[in-house]
């Protein structure tokens, strides 16, 4: 699941981690992101400690280790992928984007982050993986948006289950207990609290962010990749 920050992609993570046949992995590029990058995340010392900073390494976790569970879901963010770098590794893999509103993304990530720009939301590093993917796969990925799935979470988790080819289990993955979980990652203080206090995906509330000038601009120059994205959503 390709999503970008600030888009229920932890509560889609806890979904399928409810079922009995799903184990899950909470973005395994993390580490390798910021040693790339050099970025000041919250949590950035203990993610560099626990987890691998070599790109090969994640990669060969991912593909070459044995997963005990009939299905594996990996929560991928958009923008840990440099660009330039390989992605057949997951040429053998299901593929699916995970959207929301540029302007709802950027308010939201403002509440967590200081500074925010395009690189840090991903969305446009969205379009270019939906575009590699796609052609490196020759299938088109499964595109559902955050905002329909909070309206029917029912509808949308099923036409995705049925892309999948998987049995939908409603009364797994549209409720599961409160808490943290041993595969969140080490950066759950900072980013999973209402995560942790759920047991459903939350109600839709339509919303319309108040944003500066600048962040509008952002909003602005994001918004043709999400609506090219958002062409080819699963409609619920």
């Amino acid at each position: 699941m390709w999503s970008g920050p600030r888009n229920i992609s932890t509560a889609m993570m806890r979904s399928w981690e409810n079922r009995p046949d799903c184990s899950v992995v909470d973005e395994p590029f993390y580490a390798a992101y910021l040693a790339d990058t050099g970025l000041e995340h919250p949590c950035r010392n203990e993610i560099l400690l626990t987890k691998s900073t070599d790109y090969g390494k994640v990669i060969e976790e991912l593909t070459s280790y044995p997963v005990n569970t009939p299905l594996q879901y990996q929560k991928q963010m958009t923008h840990h992928i440099p660009r330039g770098m390989s992605m057949g590794w997951c040429a053998g893999m299901k593929h699916c984007f995970l959207i929301r509103d540029p302007a709802e993304v950027i308010a939201s990530y403002v509440q967590k982050m200081p500074e925010v720009d395009a690189d840090a939301i991903g969305i446009c590093r969205q379009a270019e993986l939906f575009a590699e993917i796609t052609g490196l796969t020759g299938e088109t990925p499964a595109v559902i948006d955050s905002n329909e799935v909070l309206m029917d979470p029912e509808a949308v988790l099923g036409k995705l289950c049925a892309y999948l080819e998987v049995p939908f289990l409603p009364e797994a993955m549209l409720h599961w207990p409160s808490g943290r979980r041993d595969s969140d990652g080490i950066w759950a203080s900072h980013w999973y609290r209402n995560v942790e206090r759920s047991t459903g995906f939350g109600e839709y509330t339509p919303s319309r962010p108040q944003l500066s000038a600048a962040h509008r601009q952002l909003a602005a120059a994001m918004q043709p990749y999400y609506d090219e994205l958002s062409r080819w959503r699963l409609r619920p």
